[in-house]
């Protein structure tokens, strides 16, 4: 597992094509970076271009390994995720791992291009179109892997089926945790529906990482002084600290069957009594496929 908060297993990850989603900063960089020492080719898909390229280059330079590449992605635009997996699937003819690790975090309620929720629409809907289209690849390579990145704060939402989409009130707060919450459900639905296939899927908690997605949270607020974040700092990881659980998710040999769980620090827990309710998750699929237009995955 995890040695000292760090996964030590030695893999071979050469002529395994992986995605990383929100992989220019934060723990998806470091992802990445860990994956490309592995010998792994690596797609960064990302939505700010510059400094995607800045930080491909710098992780090839450090490790000599080529095969990492760019595609633009903007999982707040489903044109923007349907032409992600045009251009990939002209590149590749398989997929081996998809890191969903990209999210955002709080703020005032706005909308994506498509009219969802900014923060159910990035990290939930986006996401779900992604990975829909491109299970065919996963499924031809088999096993393959699927992992989404979600947060302990799934624990204290809830999926608002009368207002999914915040329109009749907001919580910045209640909106983030929903949208967590999704990424689980997600999860274990699609878990369901992949049995048998080769494909597995899991979700996990990062742990509090002090990265961009932080930048919203009011305790990491540079304006309110440096008092309140030197006593947040010991409960908070670094990036690279913060990417030890995907990659173990992503790459450790003993999980290669296994599927539709929540990791916490490399290890399984238990998720919230709402993330185990099949009849919302079923809801949640539902309404994912109708806002969507992803094709519809039958149960085996």
């Amino acid at each position: 597992m995890c040695k000292n908060g760090k996964f030590t297993v030695k893999t071979n990850e050469t002529g395994k094509v992986f995605i990383v989603t929100g992989s220019n900063t934060g723990i998806g960089k470091e992802t990445v970076w860990e994956l490309a020492r592995r010998g792994a080719t690596v797609y960064m898909a990302c939505r700010d271009k510059v400094r995607a390229e800045e930080a491909r280059r710098e992780i090839i330079e450090d490790t000599k390994n080529q095969n990492i590449f760019f595609i633009e992605l903007d999982l707040s635009s489903l044109d923007s995720v349907r032409k992600f997996v045009e251009v990939y699937k002209q590149k590749e003819d398989r997929l081996d791992v998809l890191i969903n690790n990209a999210g955002v975090m709080l703020g005032p309620r706005r909308l994506t291009k498509e009219g969802f929720e900014w923060q159910l629409g990035v990290n939930h809907m986006g996401p779900f179109l992604l990975t829909i289209l491109l299970l065919d690849l996963l499924k031809k390579s088999a096993p393959s892997r699927i992992v989404n990145v979600s947060s302990v704060s799934h624990s204290y939402g809830d999926l608002n089926i009368k207002d999914l989409n915040s329109e009749k009130s907001y919580s910045e707060v209640g909106a983030y945790n929903q949208s967590k919450l999704a990424n689980v459900l997600f999860t274990r639905e699609l878990a369901a529906r992949l049995e048998g296939t080769g494909v597995t899927v899991n979700a996990l908690h990062p742990g509090v990482v002090d990265t961009d997605i932080t930048r919203n949270i009011i305790f990491l607020k540079i304006n309110f002084g440096k008092g309140v974040k030197y006593m947040a700092k010991p409960f908070i990881k670094s990036a690279k600290s913060g990417a030890q659980t995907t990659l173990y998710a992503a790459l450790h040999p003993d999980l290669e069957r296994v599927t539709g769980l929540y990791f916490v620090d490399c290890k399984p827990k238990n998720v919230s009594k709402a993330a185990t309710n099949e009849e919302t998750a079923k809801f949640l699929w539902t309404e994912s496929e109708k806002w969507t237009g992803a094709p519809t995955v039958p149960l085996n």
